[in-house]
């Protein structure tokens, strides 16, 4: 971090040891979108699902020393499509969990979910599992974006997903829906989120579309929106947004009262979170205060192979890195954190990041409250810029 040198403060750190979720990767679909970096595969004709809810259970095993007698305040099943999965094999999953970690009473489960793969009877037996919350991966409602998309769906068969969710008894869910897509205008964007609205959600995802590396689009990149239509596009939605009582509360996070993801702010709040399933990541603290990012194999084949590890590998982070660690992902919140929780999350002290702190003001990018880690305006604009000024 620029202009300080970081340091536990002698004696007592004030470190506490963060909540602790679990995020569980399933990492087949149907078929891999174009635009898609995450570790996912397309299915074959039958899924392993008996061998891979082992492999998961046997994962989880070898990570229960770093649980440190903590219970699971959330678990959430990406992928991949998660929603591929028969309740069957979910059920003993999640059975196994609890028999190796306590949940909390209120434990929010999350699981996503294509709408190419809803069926009511499917979905009503995941919500007597105890899966009390779906993310719903829409993109658009729009036939030829879909198209562009590659997605499985149609934009009928997404509104109808969102009515089953409800008949099944999931009275929270998420709806992922992009803009900036290939040719889009400002209407197109904003019809999508008209349709999404009237769905009812208690969550919206509502992010830009990104070409990352090792995707088709990489590749060969669509014709996107200019970067004025983006901008008037971001503009417009989080006004229509707001007039129908969703709040921003991340930078591509809006909710209901009180209906926030709290898998997600987990992650943002720099807390803890096992990992387990091919390419599954983790952060995990010990009651000394010592932080450790660590990965899964990647390729499902690998997972499987009892011959291999797991663990892929894992890294310390350094006093050093934490300012920048912690400030990367809580500042991603429209209303930021309260300062006392950086000391809580990384045992540092706050005059850690005066220096840094004192700069990102006078530039304009950070708040002057001394009782708040928050960004202003331009710094969730500029993030990059704010996060600078607290490199190592």
């Amino acid at each position: 971090m620029k202009g300080t040198a970081a340091h536990l403060a002698a004696g007592s750190t004030g470190f506490q040891l963060p909540p602790l979720a679990l995020y569980v990767h399933i990492p087949w679909c149907v078929r891999k979108c174009p635009y898609c970096d995450f570790n996912s595969h397309a299915a074959g004709p039958e899924l392993p699902e008996e061998a891979y809810i082992d492999a998961l259970l046997a994962d989880l095993e070898q990570d229960l020393g770093h649980v440190h007698g903590r219970e699971l305040t959330s678990i959430f099943f990406g992928g991949g499509t998660p929603s591929l999965f028969s309740a069957n094999a979910l059920g003993r999953l999640l059975d196994g969990v609890e028999q190796r970690v306590p949940f909390a009473r209120d434990i929010e489960i999350t699981l996503e979910a294509n709408p190419g793969t809803f069926e009511q009877a499917k979905f009503a037996a995941y919500r007597q599992l105890g899966i009390n919350r779906l993310s719903i991966g829409v993109q658009s409602f729009q036939e030829d974006k879909l198209k562009a998309l590659g997605r499985i769906h149609d934009g009928s068969e997404a509104v109808r997903a969102a009515d089953m969710a409800r008949k099944a008894g999931f009275d929270n869910f998420n709806l992922d829906l992009m803009h900036g897509l290939p040719e889009q205008s400002i209407e197109d964007a904003l019809d999508d989120l008209r349709i999404a609205i009237a769905q009812g959600p208690t969550h919206l995802s509502w992010y830009q579309l990104t070409m990352e590396p090792n995707t088709v689009f990489w590749n060969q990149p669509p014709e996107l929106p200019e970067d004025d239509i983006l901008w008037d596009i971001q503009e417009a939605g989080q006004a229509l947004l707001a007039e129908h009582g969703y709040a921003q509360y991340e930078v591509s996070a809006y909710a209901r009262d009180n209906q926030q993801a709290r898998h997600n702010l987990n992650y943002w709040a720099f807390g803890d979170f096992l990992g387990i399933g091919a390419g599954a990541h983790a952060k995990l603290s010990s009651p000394e205060g010592r932080i450790i990012r660590s990965w899964k194999t990647r390729l499902p084949k690998d997972y499987l192979d009892p011959a291999k590890r797991f663990q892929a590998g894992e890294r310390h982070l350094d006093q050093d890195e934490l300012p920048f660690e912690f400030l990367m992902n809580v500042l991603r919140l429209t209303d930021g954190v309260p300062a006392e929780l950086f000391t809580q999350r990384t045992g540092m002290a706050l005059t850690d990041l005066a220096a840094a702190r004192g700069e990102a003001e006078t530039h304009g990018l950070l708040l002057k409250d001394p009782s708040r880690l928050v960004a202003t305006r331009e710094g969730q604009l500029f993030l990059n810029d704010l996060l600078q000024h607290f490199l190592p």
